[in-house]
């Protein structure tokens, strides 16, 4: 009788062991164990478990990380589905990257419409990047049927803002945009009661993690970062709903 028990409970123990392993443990459990590990001042925004062999997603800023049920290791890099070649985690950042283009404050942006302008795309450029200057020269001149809406976004310099002032208090700030990035011609200075809206387009690229110049957002609020050509920016604004 005694060994009958003593194998009953032998045999409970062993099941609550099972049940345990069987369990993950909670995505709370996990960021707590995780958040200390990367550094003093790293905040880890969310975890998530994904359907990729036990590894649960690390949400740091735009930034995906993955890492293991314990929290043990760290994987730094990008998933890709080899039957369809899709890369997940691209897809991932993209979707928590989207904003609400409706509460853009357009009215801190220079317009410019191409033709019917039926399609919408919000740009946020430094008036000193070279690539926002290849961008407007080749794709943006290449395409037609869009608003385009700018935001002045001054990273690169103090000469920036200086700059983006001048065009900003033009009387057509959409030619003085161009007739500079496009020709080179500088605006003439703004006068001394002329404000600009530097200060809330900085806080607002930061605001949406825009970290550098150009970033282009589309009507249903995904973004690209970097320059793009015109062939690539046409198929993205193809598939984009207005």
């Amino acid at each position: 009788m005694r060994k009958s028990k003593a194998v009953l409970l032998s045999l409970s123990v062993l099941m609550a062991s099972c049940v345990g392993a069987q369990n993950p443990p909670s995505t709370e459990a996990i960021k707590k164990l995780i958040e200390p590990r990367l550094g003093e001042n790293v905040k880890v925004d969310s975890v998530k478990e994904t359907p990729y062999s036990g590894l649960y997603e690390v949400r740091i800023g735009s930034d995906i990380l993955y890492t293991d049920k314990t929290a043990t290791y760290l994987i730094n890099g990008h998933i890709f589905n080899l039957t369809t070649g899709a890369d997940l985690t691209r897809e991932r950042i993209d979707e928590i990257s989207k904003i609400k283009f409706s509460d853009l404050p357009l009215d801190k942006a220079i317009k410019t419409v191409k033709g019917d302008g039926s399609r919408v795309i919000a740009v946020f450029e430094d008036p000193n990047c070279g690539y926002c200057k290849r961008l407007r020269q080749t794709t943006l001149k290449e395409t037609d049927n869009v608003t385009i809406y700018t935001f002045m976004y001054n990273i690169l310099s103090d000469d920036s803002f200086t700059k983006s002032k001048n065009i900003w208090c033009a009387a057509d700030r959409s030619k003085a945009w161009d007739d500079w990035m496009v020709g080179g011609k500088a605006a003439p200075a703004a006068g001394a009661s002329c404000v600009a809206p530097n200060d809330e387009v900085l806080a607002l690229g930061r605001k949406l993690g825009v970290s550098g110049t150009p970033a282009i957002f589309f009507a249903d609020g995904s973004r690209i970062p970097g320059a793009i050509d015109a062939k690539t920016l046409e198929a993205k604004l193809n598939k984009v709903k207005q």
